[in-house]
């Protein structure tokens, strides 16, 4: 396997300023509204994400906790995190989140990269976070951004 099948990317215009959706996204409280793989349940209040290294806790629908290592972070335009068993490294893969401004909205890029995945249990659900599954969760984003 090349690690071009390692990264998965879907890219949408929406029709919401970044930093209305960017808040969708840095919130982790609101994450679970917008999660196109219907994998997140709960995240605590408080936990709004301000800048690299910060490290967020979400609770999934199978009741597993992650902590996500913030390791990119642009106010309004980017973030990206890796998440991890809680008090433990990350794993391998990473989640980002990429917002440029257009004419009477944004151009959202979501990608999920699982370049340095090595653990082979995780693989299955790796290889099935595909550019579709991004592209649930853009749709839903979307959908909530426009609402306002």
């Amino acid at each position: 396997m090349t690690d071009d099948t390692r990264v998965s990317t879907a890219s949408r215009f929406i029709s919401a300023a970044p930093e209305e959706i960017f808040e969708l996204i840095a919130d982790p409280t609101r994450q679970p509204e917008w999660d196109g793989n219907d994998n997140l349940a709960e995240a605590a209040p408080g936990q709004r994400v301000t800048g690299v290294g910060d490290v967020f806790a979400m609770t999934l629908t199978n009741g597993q906790v992650r902590e996500n290592h913030v390791v990119e972070f642009e106010e309004g335009r980017l973030i990206a995190w890796r998440p991890a068993e809680p008090s433990s490294a990350p794993v391998g893969h990473l989640w980002r989140w990429a917002l440029a401004p257009e004419e009477g909205g944004t151009r959202v890029v979501h990608t999920y990269d699982w370049t340095d995945l090595h653990d082979p249990n995780r693989l299955p659900t790796a290889r099935a976070t595909t550019a579709e599954r991004l592209r649930a969760s853009l749709d839903r984003l979307a959908e909530r951004a426009e609402r306002g």
